[in-house]
């Protein structure tokens, strides 16, 4: 199911990756950046780490490791990535991913 049109209407984020590849619509206050990802193609996401991360999964699936262990999370399924923490992730093509940010400016938004 596509996002609403108001969701799609939120600003972009400047990311390492091409849109053909994911897209993101993004909201940010002074204490959070809430963002919408969209995995246009497979995706993978190199182990990295910052602030706390919480998300859910609305839908496909996302391979998350954490601290060597793998779990896959499906729509409806949410998790929590401690400040700090390495991770990774990948997921396929069609994954939309929720993910809230403790860091407001972790990305830049797209003017």
């Amino acid at each position: 199911m596509p996002l609403p049109d108001f969701i799609r209407a939120l600003p972009a984020l400047e990311l390492p990756f091409p849109d053909a590849t994911v897209s993101t619509n993004a909201m940010r206050s002074d204490g959070a950046l809430a963002v919408f990802f969209t995995f246009h193609e497979d995706m993978d996401l190199p182990a990295h780490s910052h602030k706390a991360q919480w998300g859910t999964v609305i839908e496909g699936w996302l391979d998350l490791t954490m601290a060597g262990k793998t779990r896959r999370y499906l729509p409806g399924e949410s998790y929590s990535i401690p400040s700090g923490v390495v991770h990774s992730a990948r997921g396929p093509a069609g994954t939309v991913i929720f993910d809230l940010f403790e860091e407001p400016d972790r990305y830049a938004l797209r003017a």
